[in-house]
This record gives structure tokens, C-alpha cells and sequence, in this order.
């Protein structure tokens, strides 16, 4: 009952517009209170040792790489390349936004900096091919998330600290469910541009297509970097964010030369900002955790679920609508940083692969920032192309489909997630 009460004030809290990670920290010290528990060496402890974690300093790095990237010329190199490639086929720019999001996901690790710094200019080319807002926006909203699911990711390396899993394994884990998710994004795009006759790109040269590759190269050679390095020892996940972020102010400053030390200062503002969210959060729901393990919730749910359930995939598909429902008024970090610790050693308990697991939480949490009343990155695209929330959410309602065709597809079919993981950790 004190837990309920807690999690009512923690939702009216939430509804009145405080942030969430305040929400979180006001909620549980309510509840230490009222349990006569001694907060002033707990508190600090607890708050302090949750940031001391190695592998959260790859949080920041990416950030910045991902800020880095928008505003040192990458995109458009990145944008023109993908144009280059399938720009003629029916509904060309469609394709060219999810093939440049699928590439841009491979160095920032963050939907909200895809659609933010790319969504701006997939959008006005699309408005120039004289494509409808609504399916513009939406395209790139739906597209964007891909970026989270494809290595390096920023939600998985905060699912990798909080679950105690293999970060390298993770982003091993992803690249194949990412490829699919583009796949499947992409028979969409051609399957709605048919039905709304949207026109096809001119076909480039071969020519064209070694020039804009050339152009482009330098920045197409950043994943290879991060998960080379990685898997080859060179360096640490933690490590390889740092790379990134080096390559990139190179790539900027010398190479392309678009990067000025202003552009360099706000760009490390914007990340501290981004930073700050995510340690708030860390720290919060570390706290939360706290009041969540001493009442023995994880238990209290395990065994409610196991009692419903002994199939894995009922459970997994269970956990699914849970989330999806629950991302539609929770901040996508908030819920990722919750449910965790919360529903690992449920899942873990059932015989459930953690890494399998975290594919799926991501990707829940995905489509949960593409659905209102809380879909972050419908407002991010709605601010970057200037078009009204209600006519994204519109457009983006029907790649909810291939979404969760995705979601079910790896829910179902392990391998799918834990090939690549498998094969180079044999």
C-alpha cells in the first residue's frame, strides 16, 4: 500500500509538469520518510554511487559526437550519398530519409539527435519532391528511432549498466533487428507511394554515386571505427565514445572544415544539457530502485506474471503491450531506467537471454516516443520541420505497422537478436 500511494503521488506529480527526474527523487523521499529511515547518509550514498560507473561516461561522449556530426556537414554528405544509392526508386526521397537515418544511426546512437540535426533537411527535400507534410513527418519521426536499436546506443549502454550486461554484447545484439527495422520501413514508404503517387528520384550515375560515396566516406567510416575498435580490443565501449567524438572534431574542423569553435561551444553546451537529463535520471531511479527493492516488488511482479504464465513468449508479449502502454505518458529514460531493474529478473527467472531482452525493451520504448501524449520525437520533428504535432502523429500512425511487426519478429525469433553476439563471443 505504501508503494501505491508513493507511485499515485509520483503520476500526480508527473501530470502537474514537474520534471521526471525530481518527480522520482520527491516520490521516494516521501517514502524513506514515513518509514523513519535515516536519509542523510543513505540519500548521499546512494545518489553518489550511482554515477559511479565507468561505463556511463560514454553517455556524454555520444552525445557530442551526434551534436558534432549534425553540425559539421556529415548529414549532407550522408543525405546526398543515400540519394545517390535509392532515390529512384518509387517514393525515392522515403527511402533516402530511412537509408540516411540507418547510416546517421551507426555514429550518434540517438533518435532525438536524428531527428533533430537530420530530420531537418529529409524533410524540407521531401517538401521540395512536393511530398505531404504528414507523411514527411511522420516518415522521419518512425525512421529516427532506428538510431537507438542500431550500435553504438545510448539506451543500451544506460540498459547495459542497469541490467549488469556486456554493452559490446548489446550493440552486437541490435544491428541485425535495426537492418530489419529499416527493411521493413522501407516496404511501407514504397507500398504508401504507390498508393499516393509520390514521384521517383532521377536515377544517378555511377559516377555520382563513387563522388558522393568519396564525399561521404570519412563519416561513414565512424561505426566501423566504434565497433572495430571494440571488438577487437583496441578499446572499451566507454573508451570508443571518446574516439568518436575526437574523430569527429577532426572530421569537422580539418577535414570538411564547417565546424567553428562557436558551433564547437554550443554544440558542448546542448550535450552538457542532454547529460544532465540522463544523470538526473540515473540518480533518480537508482533512489527509486531503492524503495522498489525494499518493499520486494520485483518478487511481487515475478511471481504475478509467472503465475499467468510459464511460456517465455507469453510473458515477452505480455511485457510488450505493458510497455507500449506505459511509454505512451512516461519519458522513454524514465520508463527504461523503472522497468529494469524491475523486469530483468522476472524475464531472467522464465529463462529469458537479458541481451534478448534489452532488443526488446529499446524498441518498446521507441515506438513509445513516436506515440502521444509524451512522443518526444514527434515534437522534435514537429520543431525541426515546423509542421503541428497532430498532422506527425497522423503521418506516423501507419509505421506503427511495420514497427510492430519488427517488435513481434524479434520477440519471437531470438536468433534473430543473439546471432551476431553468439558468433563473435564463440
Amino acid at each position: 500500500m505504501d508503494v501505491f500511494l508513493v507511485l499515485v503521488l509520483w503520476i500526480l506529480l508527473l501530470f502537474l509538469g514537474m520534471p521526471v527526474g525530481f518527480t522520482l527523487l520527491v516520490a521516494t523521499f516521501v517514502y524513506f520518510i514515513t518509514q523513519d529511515w535515516s536519509l542523510v547518509y543513505f540519500t548521499g550514498a546512494k545518489l553518489v554511487d550511482s554515477l559511479d560507473v565507468f561505463s556511463l561516461l560514454a553517455v556524454p561522449f555520444f552525445i557530442l559526437t551526434g551534436n558534432l556530426m549534425n553540425s559539421s556537414g556529415i548529414t549532407d554528405r550522408i543525405f546526398k550519398f543515400a540519394r545517390s544509392i535509392v532515390g529512384h526508386f518509387t517514393g525515392g526521397l522515403g527511402h533516402v530519409n530511412i537509408l540516411a537515418s540507418l547510416m546517421f544511426s551507426g555514429m550518434s546512437g540517438s533518435a532525438l539527435a536524428d531527428a533533430g540535426g537530420l530530420g531537418q533537411l529529409e524533410i524540407k527535400s521531401m517538401r521540395d519532391g512536393k511530398y505531404d507534410d504528414d507523411y514527411a513527418g511522420g516518415l522521419t519521426a518512425a525512421s529516427a528511432i532506428i538510431g537507438p536499436i542500431i550500435p553504438p546506443s545510448i539506451p543500451l549502454i544506460i540498459y547495459g549498466v542497469t541490467a549488469d550486461q556486456s554493452i559490446a554484447k548489446l550493440f552486437l545484439a541490435g544491428a541485425v533487428p535495426g537492418l530489419v527495422m529499416a527493411i521493413a520501413l522501407m516496404v511501407t514508404a514504397y507500398i504508401f507511394a504507390k498508393k499516393r503517387g509520390f514521384p521517383k528520384e532521377e536515377k544517378s550515375t555511377n559516377w555520382q554515386r563513387w563522388y558522393h560515396f568519396k564525399k561521404s566516406f570519412l563519416a561513414l567510416l565512424t561505426p566501423i571505427i566504434i565497433i572495430g575498435g571494440i571488438f577487437t580490443g583496441l578499446f572499451t565501449p566507454t573508451e570508443a565514445a571518446v574516439v568518436a567524438t575526437v574523430y569527429a572534431m577532426i572530421l569537422g574542423f580539418f577535414i570538411y572544415r564547417e565546424l567553428t569553435i562557436k558551433k564547437f561551444w554550443d554544440n558542448i553546451v546542448s550535450s552538457l544539457k542532454l547529460t544532465g537529463v540522463a544523470v538526473l535520471m540515473v540518480m533518480a531511479v537508482e533512489f527509486f530502485g531503492q524503495m522498489i527493492a525494499h518493499e520486494q516488488v520485483p518478487i511481487t511482479i515475478a511471481n504475478f506474471f509467472l503465475s499467468v504464465t510459464e511460456s517465455p513468449i507469453i510473458l515477452l508479449l505480455l511485457i510488450n503491450v505493458l510497455l507500449i502502454f506505459l511509454g505512451t505518458f512516461i519519458d522513454a529514460l524514465a520508463l527504461l531506467v523503472l522497468v529494469v531493474p524491475i523486469l530483468v529478473p522476472v524475464v531472467m527467472e522464465a529463462g529469458v537471454d537479458p541481451v534478448h531482452f534489452g532488443i526488446i525493451v529499446i524498441l518498446n520504448l521507441m515506438i513509445g516516443i513516436l506515440t502521444p501524449p509524451m512522443g518526444m520525437a514527434l515534437f522534435v520533428v514537429s520543431k525541426a520541420g515546423n509542421i503541428p504535432i497532430h498532422v506527425i502523429t497522423r503521418g506516423v500512425l501507419p509505421f506503427w505497422i511495420p514497427l510492430i511487426i519488427t517488435l513481434i519478429i524479434i520477440t519471437l525469433i531470438p536468433q534473430i537478436v543473439l546471432f551476431l553476439p553468439n558468433v563473435v563471443g564463440s
